[in-house]
């Protein structure tokens, strides 16, 4: 299954929601009954049954030139599958618990309880306290979340070596002593936690219930897949703890669940511990395979639905197979050539000729069914009945024209680079392994997808193609904007019927709680061995003659190489022209466009040719040119580098669609609270004097008033080597690594002034509540924060912040998201951090919360920050050294995280011993040092406070939390019935340090990384 990424497009419009659904995200699987298997026995070492029963079932190894992940297979008396993958290139583990069950097992009326479950799963056991699993991984510098889709349900730690032990002693715990830890007040608080998730990321998130729509259209009455994982509200209502306990009793024994471990540990560790933890658990009831027939549509089906978005959107879907099926590889590929990218059908039709601002098509695959699906993001002018139109018109196109055999062997080749680029972390490699061994019975399956891939053909397309779309019915979703059901593709004709439905029978009559039995005292954590030695990658440094300096490492885990060309200015360049402002992010976008040799679509080819990547983006301080290639592929990627970078095509037609797109993405992100309010706080921490308070792609008066050639000029006046470096992270050394970029010295170094700090906005002189009402939003979004005065340093105050923030917001474990989400159940998940780079940026803590929440939200937000400035514990002082001091063997893992250390030094000026020097600070760290910093870079009663949403729900008890409240429009404007306030007049637009979800980035150890995770489907 090739599932594209959606986010990058619709955030480029001011979206925040991938269309597919969040069952969607990972790719469980199935062999289909009747279907022959074609994945090759794996080399099998029987080992005599040691003390404990301990089956040794496989032995996997790695012969030169091949792409396999060498691992052990181990099974348990009890069932419980161990898979063990050596792999000591780092020194850390992940340990991943995947249970054979999602929401596919569910049925009507009780639908989203397996994601709930999940949500439980972390709520404490007989020997692990609440909340105590993630503050444990979190203490030991590890990471750890749970994902659920439709068929299964998965548990993960990352941790430093030492932590195994401990790992996998919390996973056993959950597995075999849950029930007696679980209470009606964990129950109603997770239940609340896991209805702000859905409103966050479907109810008010545009085209969030898109999924939702085609799931029960797709699908007969009572189909598992008739529902999303998220589930419907109303069930979650009607679930009850003994739904919960039941449904651990059915499907979370040993014998359904797979334990795989990779990193660096040994074979005999793992077991042993295993075996220990593991292996006195009883088994559970056995789980049947589960096979439902295909879905069948005797018509077309119309469905649609009104949305609060800017761009109708339409998509056909048609049903197709399981994961597994032998025609999946070819569906995939025909899914990438109807809609795959600029080379695509779609985009030729829809894109290029302006009638979508973005077309695509994908195929996922589950366990039970697949769909082919084509979407389109219409432009506001085009007509969804013309949209459909033009895509019966692209599939008799493929039925006339076929395919070429450039096409397939541009898809093979870039598919090719994922499945290898995806094995560059041991988590990427774990989560293959688990999930091969869950649905296949056999972790050894990646050299079957590759097998299977490079034997697609043009005939195997147009087989796929005749089989399953060409004159075949589909679902045709509608979703408009509000008040525009009459501009629907075509009238709602399909109701799912529900009769001869009848409810399964799953077997939860007559389940016992069975607790192991031990020898042993499990209830004592074990404890940590010597804590791993951290090395630090070792860097070769050179210096151009124009001024280009250049960093790299060496990295031999994969054949990549990683490159990071990052050009000093970005968006605070505009501050000399703020009447252009979006002219950066708008010369970055015709950069990855066309060059003087290649086309847009010419240009995109080739690097699918090659599987590799090359884009150019814009952000507040920089542009960045990002390259991934396989090493084997260097030096015609770089010869591709030379065209996108020294020879842009700017094009006028290109820049016509891209500004035109540009203009449509500002004027649809007044529909969506998450941007508005990240805009209105943007515009309050910096005033009408910085560009920051700017949206980096512009407003709609500055970036209509810029043309082609003003791009060409800002291109020739800031593109320079001088203000510029490389970073270089590959299975290469220095002298291979330059080689290829011989060209990057005939690049000419420009006179370019950098930007530099303006005058700062002064910090309000009292904190006040700025309202914007936003009706029918799901959630109210919140901001809380001031412009501090500090720039980024690795070792002196900007570090000190960030360390004593840690507490605050920073971790999972912090007082905010403990508060607001795990005790009040307001949120999905609650943050806080400081982000400067080498300007001074904001102290910011956010959460979505529920809109009825809302004055309480705000409440208990200015309550930790205030009583947070009193000081911290002994205890959590000891949990801040620990878990940050421990992080660092999760820190230099992949080629990106390499890019990003060497990246940092540059940008800074650092010297690569700077980790040792926070390392001391951090040491040194007392309860008092923590607390000066609080007092000096958190004035609580000195802060913006930034709400929107639906005034009915939201607004009630704001004004009566002490603080005086000025209501602002959609754009930040002080509405006419408002008090006075001196609020900024910039037009509204993405901040480029937003997320997708809303989640600024955060700096950690001078990295800037996303927030944690949080939990969920």
């Amino acid at each position: 299954m090739k599932v594209p990424t959606l986010y990058p497009w619709l955030c480029g419009l001011g979206l925040a929601l991938a269309v597919v659904p969040a069952s969607a995200q990972q790719k469980p699987a199935a062999k289909p009954a009747g279907a022959k298997s074609t994945t090759p026995k794996p080399p099998t070492v029987k080992a005599p049954t040691g003390a404990t029963g301990a089956r040794l079932v496989e032995k996997v190894t790695k012969k030169p030139g091949e792409l396999v992940i060498p691992y052990e297979k181990y099974v348990l008396p009890n069932g419980l599958t161990v898979v063990v993958a050596e792999d000591h290139s780092d020194p850390l583990v992940h340990v991943d618990v995947t249970y054979h069950v999602g929401s596919a097992r569910e049925q009507i009326g009780k639908s989203g309880f397996a994601h709930f479950f999940e949500h439980m799963m972390f709520q404490g056991s007989d020997h692990v306290g609440d909340q105590q699993h993630f503050k444990l991984v979190t203490a030991a510098g590890g990471d750890l979340n749970g994902s659920t889709n439709q068929d299964r349900t998965n548990y993960y730690e990352t941790v430093p070596s030492n932590q195994l032990e401990t790992a996998m002693w919390l996973e056993a715990d959950r597995m075999g002593f849950l029930l007696d830890a679980v209470s009606q007040k964990k129950f109603e608080i997770q239940r609340s936690t896991v209805k702000n998730e859905r409103g966050q990321n479907y109810d008010n998130r545009p085209y969030g219930l898109a999924g939702e729509y085609v799931a029960k259209t797709l699908y007969p009455y009572g189909h598992p897949y008739s529902w999303l994982t998220i589930g419907y509200l109303k069930d979650l209502d009607n679930s009850n703890v003994n739904d919960l306990k039941n449904f651990f009793l059915r499907w979370y024994g040993p014998n359904n669940a797979t334990l795989t471990v990779g990193g660096d540990v040994t074979a005999a560790q793992v077991l042993k511990y295993a075996e220990k933890y593991f292996g006195p658990i009883k088994r559970g009831p056995a789980v049947p395979v589960q096979k439902l027939p295909a879905p069948v549509l005797t018509a077309d089906r119309y469905v649609s639905y009104e949305d609060n978005v800017r761009f109708p959107m339409l998509q056909m879907v048609f049903p197709t197979v399981p994961h597994g099926h032998p025609d999946e590889a070819a569906l995939d590929a025909l899914a990438d050539v109807i809609g795959g990218g600029k080379t695509s059908l779609l985009y030729k039709n829809l894109v290029k000729t302006q009638k979508a601002v973005q077309a695509q098509a994908y195929q996922q695959n589950s366990e039970l069914s697949g769909q082919l699906a084509l979407i389109s993001l219409n432009a506001p002018t085009t007509r969804l009945d013309s949209v459909e139109a033009i895509f019966r018109k692209t599939l008799a196109e493929f039925a006339k024209n076929g395919v070429t055999d450039a096409q397939v062997a541009q898809y093979k080749a870039s598919t090719e680079a994922q499945l290898i680029n995806g094995l560059s972390s041991v988590q990427g490699k774990v989560s293959q392994l688990a999930a091969n061994q869950t649905f296949f019975g056999n972790p050894n399956r990646l050299p079957t997808d590759l097998k299977e891939l490079r034997a697609i053909t043009k005939a195997d397309l147009q087989r796929v193609f005749a089989k399953y779309i060409q004159g075949k019915h589909a679902v045709i979703l509608s979703v408009v904007p509000k008040g525009k059901l009459d501009e629907v593709a075509g009238k709602d004709n399909y109701t799912a019927s529900a009769a001869g439905y009848k409810a399964p029978n799953y077997g939860y009559d007559g389940l016992k709680y069975v607790k192991a039995v031990d020898t042993f005292d499990r209830s004592k954590q074990p404890a940590a061995g010597a804590n791993p030695v951290v090395k630090v990658p070792a860097i070769w440094q050179d210096k151009f003659a124009n001024g280009l300096q250049l960093i790299g490492t060496k990295n031999t885990e994969i054949p990549t190489a990683t490159m990071q060309l990052t050009i000093r200015g970005g968006h605070r360049l505009e501050q000399a022209n703020p009447g252009k402002a979006g002219i950066a992010a708008l010369t970055a976008q015709m950069l990855n466009e066309g060059s003087e040799k290649y086309t847009s679509e010419e240009f995109a080819a080739a690097l699918d040719r090659l599987g590799s990547a090359i884009q150019v983006f814009s952000g507040a301080d920089n542009t960045t040119v990002y390259v991934q290639t396989l090493t084997k592929n260097l030096p015609a990627t770089m010869a591709l580098l030379e065209q996108r970078l020294l020879h842009p095509r700017f094009d006028a037609a290109d820049f016509d669609r891209v500004k035109k797109q540009t203009l449509q993405g500002i004027a649809n992100q007044v529909t969506q609270p998450v941007v508005i309010a990240n805009n209105a706080y943007s515009k309050l921490l910096y005033g009408q004097n910085d560009i920051m308070g700017v949206p980096s792609n512009g407003t709609t008066a500055s970036v209509t008033s810029i043309t082609l050639d003003d791009v060409k000029q800002f291109y020739q006046q800031y593109y320079a080597p001088n203000v510029s470096y490389l970073t270089i992270v590959g299975d290469l050394d220095q002298a291979a690594a330059e080689q290829p970029l011989a060209f990057l010295k005939a690049w000419p170094q420009k006179n370019v002034t950098l930007p530099t700090a303006p005058v700062a906005q002064a910090q309000p002189d009292k904190t006040k509540i700025y309202f914007i009402n936003k009706d029918g939003a799901a959630q109210s979004e919140i901001r809380v924060g001031y412009l501090t005065a500090l720039p980024y340093d690795a070792t002196g105050d900007y570090y000190r912040a960030y360390l004593s923030n840690y507490l605050l917001g920073g971790a999972f474990n912090s007082r905010i998201n403990l508060n607001l989400r795990e005790d009040k159940g307001y949120t999905y998940g609650a943050n806080s951090g400081y982000r400067s780079t080498r300007f001074a940026g904001p102290f910011t803590a956010q959460a979505g919360v529920r809109a009825d929440a809302t004055a309480a939200s705000v409440k208990e937000f200015m309550k930790e920050i205030n009583n947070y400035r009193t000081g911290i514990s002994d205890e959590e002082l000891a949990f801040l050294q620990s878990s940050v001091g421990q992080s660092d063997a999760l820190r230099y893992e992949t080629g990106q995280q390499k890019a990003g250390f060497l990246s940092r030094l540059v940008e800074y000026d650092l010297k690569p011993d700077y980790v040792t020097q926070q390392a001391d600070i951090l040491k040194a760290l007392k309860k008092e040092d923590v607390t000066a910093s609080v007092q000096k870079y958190l004035p609580g009663d000195k802060m913006y406070i930034v709400v929107v949403g639906d005034r009915a729900k939201a607004f009630p008890g704001l004004s009566e939390l002490g603080y005086d409240v000025v209501e602002l429009d959609v754009n930040g404007q002080p509405v006419a019935a408002a008090a006075p306030a001196a609020a900024p007049t910039a037009a509204p637009g993405a901040t480029s340090a937003d997320m997708p979800d809303g989640k600024t980035k955060t700096e950690e150890n001078g990295q800037k990384v996303k927030t944690k995770k949080k939990r969920g489907a």
